[in-house]
């Protein structure tokens, strides 16, 4: 492996240095299963220390004029723009994902930290009446210290810029953690950050499991905010860890987006869609259409049409430029994923395409997973109901409209929600009548990141992007100024 932004030991990046750590832990390419290169392994100690680092940093940092931070955020965005070829190549060949889709995540971290720049003259605090004469009453925006971020592996650079560009930006320091599969990105953004002028100890960069490390980090008392983005299962308990020392948490957890086409949608649009939003990352977002829910009316034909579709997308190496689908992350993700197929098949589903690894001896090796239809199961189905994260999608026949939503509300989850319809006031009522954080209507995502991306249930809490995913990473400060 030749990646210049890496460091050429394993490290992790403290107060603007490399620091070896205690142990190492191999990175596996996921389209091979080769390891690719070692990275340190760190454990609380380090973690402490890396939270003592930012804490240093912190209150200097803060003092800068908002301006001078913005400037310094402009600096790094150009700077990944300038590395963006290494950086994408970087997330293939951890994290498994297509060129074309690696590519435009490094465009998206360059996007949040200009975005987030563009706050430096923003409005920041509330001026009051005050009771008294001869006196202000202000309530002050301010940073809430030392931000620990821990971040999951499928968007490994853009959840890096995700949550440090909004921090940093608002007078925070950040102890980032990024998952343990891939953990690269994370250090060569590090280092960008620190070229650009980011100030030793600001941005610091520590890898090692969550069990330890990360439940060391997020129990310290250091730790001013956590902010997650990861599983359901992983956020609570986070949540209950950080308990301990009433840290506030901010968490973007899982979800089980449904994705409703009714009798009246453009077929055409919402086939090609469906298909698109279970493919993204393998099936490897949060957002993706998890299950879709037909009208009777037309449902044979989308069915027909939906497996057509996800046919024709044919799994390849993710370097290559045509390529639209990678493996899978880890054997365990593809063992998971295989593993719902086999249970929902022997509830009494049918597989219409896909159902495995793909032929051929070049997919021996690596977590391969064809794009998998399944149908002829109801919504009390284990595959319907829980979280499969891959490129596997059950479709249901609905009735009516009163049906599919509330076949659509019948879940744990509250993230995303997907409704196809010609008629605007079919459209207007599903937004109403949807419990989920965000819904679209007649198109898919990506979530634009000057709005807001945050969840419902066991979706989380908190959430992140624009204005109220920015007032995250700031606490209030009330001031009674008498000038008698």
């Amino acid at each position: 492996m030749n990646f210049p932004l890496l460091p050429g030991k394993p490290a992790i990046f403290v107060a603007g240095q490399w620091i070896s750590a205690s142990g190492t832990r191999p990175v596996l390419n996921p389209a091979t299963a080769e390891v690719v290169t070692e990275v340190a392994e760190a454990g609380p100690e380090e973690g402490e220390d890396a939270l003592l680092a930012a804490h240093r940093a912190q209150r200097s940092w803060a003092r800068r004029s908002s301006v001078e931070r913005g400037e310094v955020l402009r600096a790094v965005a150009d700077a990944i723009r300038e590395n963006q070829e290494e950086l994408a190549r970087i997330v293939v060949t951890e994290q498994g994902k297509t060129i074309g889709e690696a590519r435009g995540e490094i465009g998206g971290a360059a996007t949040w930290f200009d975005y987030y720049a563009s706050y430096d003259r923003r409005s920041s605090g509330t001026v009051l009446p005050s009771e008294r004469p001869n006196e202000q009453l202000l309530i002050r925006d301010e940073p809430c210290g030392v931000v620990t971020a821990i971040i999951p592996w499928n968007f490994p650079a853009a959840l890096f810029a995700r949550k440090v560009a909004p921090a940093i930006m608002a007078g925070n320091a950040v102890v980032l953690k990024p998952h343990e599969d891939t953990p690269l990105s994370a250090l060569a953004l590090a280092g960008i950050c620190a070229g650009a002028g980011v100030p030793d100890g600001v941005v610091n960069v520590i890898t090692g499991s969550g069990p330890t490390l990360g439940d060391a980090l997020v129990r310290s008392p250091r730790s001013d905010l956590v902010t997650v983005t990861g599983s359901t299962r992983a956020g609570k308990e986070i949540l209950a860890a950080a308990a301990a020392t009433v840290t506030p948490v901010s968490l973007e957890l899982g979800g089980k987006a449904p994705f409703i086409v009714l009798d009246d949608a453009d077929l055409d649009r919402a086939v090609a869609d469906a298909a698109a939003a279970r493919l993204w990352n393998c099936g490897q977002v949060c957002t993706c259409n998890e299950r879709t829910y037909v009208h009777r009316e037309i449902y044979d034909e989308f069915v027909s049409r939906l497996v057509e579709e996800m046919s024709s997308v044919v799994p390849a190496d993710p370097m290559a430029e045509t390529s639209r689908l990678g493996p899978k992350v880890s054997e365990a993700e593809w063992h998971k994923v295989r593993d719902y197929l086999d249970r929902a098949v022997a509830a009494g589903g049918e597989v219409a395409c896909g159902g495995g690894r793909p032929g051929g001896a070049e997919f021996e090796p690596g977590y391969w997973f064809e794009p998998t239809v399944v149908t002829g199961l109801g919504n009390d189905s284990e595959i319907v109901r829980d979280e499969v994260f891959g490129p596997v999608l059950p479709v249901i026949p609905v009735d009516d409209y009163e049906q599919a939503v509330d076949l659509a509300n019948d879940t744990d989850y509250g993230l995303t929600a997907y409704v196809y319809t010609g008629a605007l006031s079919t459209a207007m009522r599903a937004v109403d009548d949807l419990s989920f954080g965000e819904v679209y209507v007649n198109r898919v995502g990506p979530e634009q990141l000057h709005a807001f991306h945050g969840g419902w249930n066991l979706s989380g809490m908190g959430g992140d992007d624009g204005e109220h995913g920015y007032r995250r990473y700031l606490r209030h400060k009330t001031v009674y100024l008498g000038h008698d």
